[in-house]
């Protein structure tokens, strides 16, 4: 018969395993230590589990709960591993590593798994520390500890490195073909990205998606739409990171009626719900030339979140809608939507195509006092470029020279315009003086300050410009125009 204090201990252990709440688990945590269960190492198990992987749990409660564990074995290193490798903190999956070599603990080849994407989430390059660890402990044998390799690789373009140890995997799966595919990709290899996929012997929706997001980033577009087409024809069925590349490439064609075909799709193989989906179908169709294609699907949405509002505003501000985008501006905030950056920055564009500068100055400071959104290069840009086209060019040199971050060329490229716009003389010398202290070997903009003095009469001024720029060797990037402005488009496209 079994004992009250084992019956307690499963009954607990159940309670930990079907825990969806961090409240239930510090019941649960607060009751086996009363009980004297705190040891308990099937019990801690479960409860370590759900905070670390649970999209309910709390990472930081798993530390704190893992240092109380007398002795931690593999199985809970590996947990918490786990838990940060999928986390912000991808990097505490390593210090994690070297606590448990410390402490004279094995790795398992679900470590190295779990590692492996750790470090593939970690942006500086290499990982070749890892597979050293993997070689040590004699693990480069199994199919999924290579795949996370491959994987690991991938994330940083070394295909080379992927390559080598594909070839070392002795039946590769589609896990592994998928894994070299992206490292050609993203190393920028796209032929040998497509001669890999065509060898594979099983294509699964990873691998499909893969090839044609490549194709779709590459402005290959009318390829990545083929290869969409014969991924319906295999039968396979694509998923939604599928679909967001497939309308990425109609938005990159700029082609209204294929991408109003593959709208019809959506909706007719259950996709419309997706917000992911609908976002990038706004962007589509504005940048179609279809606001109001946008609009019905904006308006269609059941659930919006602030790239939904971002994306509808900035559709209405590049097409001149301007009463529209600051409708949709106090509307987003009425449903509960605090604006960003990226927000105020596609207002911004409205207002400098209408010259609606004071609205844009009272905007550009309410962004600031209201909303405590502190302005990036891009907003000072947009500022600079609205007063320059409006001829306040004095007060958009001031806004440059109380710029509390460092300015660039593109933003003086602006004010430099609008000088030759108006013939400013003396704006000009300054602002190409600033422009020279940044870029001192760039030749455009002796070229632009010549021709202003040009246009002035000054032949005397624009000789010597022109003998200065020959002596300091400076040449003019080609293609190159150093009237600029930002643009939301700019920004995020």
């Amino acid at each position: 018969m079994e004992s009250p204090g084992l019956r307690l201990a499963s009954t607990m252990a159940l309670m930990a395993e079907k825990c969806t709440t961090m409240k239930d688990l510090k019941r649960i945590h607060g009751h086996i230590i009363r009980t004297g269960l705190h040891f308990n190492t099937l019990i801690l198990a479960k409860m370590l589990r759900f905070v670390s992987v649970s999209p309910n749990g709390n990472l930081r409660h798993a530390h704190k709960l893992f240092t109380q564990i007398q002795q931690p074995n593999t199985f809970f290193y590996n947990t918490l591993i786990r838990g940060y490798s999928k986390s912000q903190y991808p990097v505490e999956s390593l210090h994690l590593f070297k606590i448990m070599r410390r402490n004279s603990v094995d790795p398992d080849e679900f470590t190295f798994t779990f590692l492996l994407k750790a470090r593939s989430r970690i942006t500086s390059l290499g990982g070749n520390e890892i597979h050293g660890e993997v070689l040590k402990c004699g693990f480069c044998s199994h199919l999924f500890v290579q795949n996370a390799l491959i994987h690991l690789y991938a994330s940083k373009g070394a295909s080379v490195e992927a390559f080598k140890v594909f070839q070392e995997t002795m039946k590769p799966d589609v896990v592994s073909w998928s894994g070299l595919v992206v490292a050609y990709l993203k190393a920028g290899e796209l032929d040998n990205a497509q001669l890999v996929f065509n060898k594979m012997p099983v294509k699964d929706v990873v691998s499909w998606t893969a090839i044609i997001t490549g194709y779709s980033k590459a402005k290959r577009s009318r390829e990545a739409l083929e290869l969409f087409e014969r991924m319906r024809q295999s039968g396979v069925r694509p998923d939604e990171v599928t679909m967001v590349s497939v309308i990425s490439a109609c938005t990159n064609l700029g082609d209204l009626e294929v991408g109003s075909n593959v709208h019809r799709y959506i909706g007719e193989n259950g996709f419309g719900w997706m917000v992911s989906l609908c976002n990038a179908l706004i962007d589509m169709y504005a940048k179609c030339g279809c606001v109001e294609r946008a609009r019905q699907v904006f308006d269609k949405m059941e659930r919006k979140t602030l790239i939904t509002w971002n994306s509808m505003v900035s559709a209405c501000a590049n097409h001149g809608n301007v009463e529209e985008a600051i409708q949709l501006f106090h509307d987003m905030t009425k449903y509960g939507f605090l604006p960003d950056g990226v927000t105020f920055l596609a207002l911004f564009t409205a207002f400098t195509h209408k010259g609606m500068v004071e609205d844009g100055v009272r905007l550009f400071e309410c962004m600031k006092i209201e909303y405590g959104i502190a302005a990036q290069i891009e907003h000072y840009g947009c500022m600079v470029d609205m007063l320059s086209r409006a001829g306040r060019l004095k007060e958009a040199y001031e806004l440059i020279l109380n710029m509390p971050i460092p300015c660039n060329d593109v933003v003086l490229g602006a004010l430099l315009g609008a000088c030759r716009i108006y013939g400013d003389l003396d704006m000009a010398e300054r602002t190409v003086k600033r422009l020279l202290e940044l870029k001192p070997d760039e030749g455009g903009y002796y070229i632009l300050l010549c021709d202003i003095y040009m246009a002035a009469g000054r032949i005397t001024e624009a000789t010597a410009v022109r003998k200065t720029m020959e002596s300091m060797k400076a040449q003019k990037t080609p293609g190159c125009s150093w009237v600029g402005s930002y643009s939301y488009d700019a920004i995020v496209g």
